[in-house]
């Protein structure tokens, strides 16, 4: 329970936060929401002991005095079980940041260890998932109670189920609790929640990912001089054919948006979106968002400048659906980048690229490849897209 006015705020903070995030799954999700409803009637029964018994617990808090002991002894225990463990293990912080991480647990989660610490967990787990992890993190942290899960987790090119185990620690140096995650494999084999099968490795080796590069590269220029070429004149630029193109090859889903008139950005409409086939929902509920509401087309269109995220963290970056759901969420991204669009005249709209999260992300040799071929577009878009 919180100490004082300050933690309280916070408490409620975070929960509405949480509760949030858990009504947009379930609003995307309503025919798989076992999970979510319990982490719901877990978030209310916090708000109810919150509303009953926070000004005597708080009352309680603030009279009693933290016991400092043993403090050395306790650290020592925390490195030998790190040490020893033979399964992956995560230490997190009552925020949910990874402190510590062993060998085996960096492994599965596909980096170092010093890369890792200090990252928020949250975000190696895969986007359907994390609203339901954070208030299962939270009710431990709350309640001291351990808790056990079906969880998945997705990151750079790889996703796979998992079993996790959270416990809290209340180790007597530290200000807060700290929460120690165990990694199993799961206890039942559910339907597949992902897209598609993971890429093989060969995905990740420089020469395949420059010779695919190459690929786009040319067939988006063949395509370009084809619109500008013999038959071509006279007829606006395809850009259905050019975000097919991109899908098919290069990003799962790819959305374009466009300026009416240059560097007028408050007249961006949205003018295709392209995915895989079969998501026809999907893709309907991308092309009804107006590109000014969601915030990295509507920065990359006010500033001109490029925007990668490698690592998706913030849900809603794409806009929210009719119900309240993040975009992102509902097509199962894991990485994203949108360039400008640039013309003779300044900016003509914005291409984002999104990969799910069983594909590699994005990194800078991709965003230099796209913002080139951006820049080929906005050269072709004529003088003024038609309505």
């Amino acid at each position: 329970m919180p100490e004082n006015l300050a933690e309280l705020q916070r408490e409620i903070a975070e929960l509405s936060d949480r509760v949030a995030a858990l009504r947009n799954t379930h609003t995307m999700y309503p025919d798989d929401s076992a999970d979510t409803a319990e982490a719901a009637l877990a978030e209310l029964g916090f708000a109810e002991q919150l509303l009953q018994d926070c000004g005597r617990r708080l009352a309680a808090a603030e009279s009693a005095a933290p016991r400092r002991s043993n403090g050395d002894d306790e650290r020592s225990v925390l490195r030998a079980v790190f040490s020893q463990l033979s399964v992956p293990v995560v230490l997190l912080d009552h925020e949910g940041y990874i402190r510590r991480i062993n060998a085996i647990g960096a492994d599965r989660l596909g980096s170092s260890p010093g890369y890792l610490s200090g990252k928020p967990f949250a975000h190696f787990v895969d986007l359907r998932r994390r609203a339901a992890m954070r208030s299962r993190l939270a009710a431990v942290l709350r309640s001291g109670e351990s808790a056990s899960f079906e969880s998945r987790l997705a990151q750079r090119g790889w996703a796979e189920d998992v079993h996790m185990t959270l416990t809290r620690l209340d180790v007597p140096t530290e200000a807060a609790p700290l929460v120690l995650v165990a990694l199993s494999p799961p206890l039942e084999s559910g339907e597949d929640e992902g897209p598609a099968p993971l890429e093989p490795e060969v995905e990740d080796q420089v020469v395949v990912l420059a010779a695919r590069r190459l690929d786009v590269l040319t067939r988006m220029t063949r395509l370009l001089l084809a619109s500008a070429g013999p038959g071509g004149a006279g007829r606006p630029l395809a850009l259905d054919d050019a975000a097919a193109l991109l899908a098919d090859s290069y990003a799962d889903w790819v959305v374009v948006d466009v300026c009416d008139l240059p560097d007028s950005a408050e007249q961006a409409r949205r003018a295709v979106v392209a995915g895989p086939s079969g998501e026809d929902e999907q893709r309907r509920m991308v092309e009804s968002l107006d590109p000014l509401r969601s915030e990295i087309p509507r920065e990359v269109l006010k500033n001109g400048e490029s925007l990668l995220n490698q690592l998706i963290d913030d849900e809603t970056a794409l806009g929210e659906a009719a119900g309240g759901a993040p975009v992102l969420s509902a097509l199962g991204a894991g990485s994203l980048m949108c360039v400008p669009l640039k013309g003779s005249r300044g900016v003509r709209g914005a291409l984002t690229l999104i990969r799910r999260s069983n594909r590699g992300s994005f990194r800078l040799a991709d965003l230099g490849l796209i913002e080139e071929i951006g820049e080929h577009i906005g050269l072709a878009l004529p003088p003024r897209t038609a309505g």
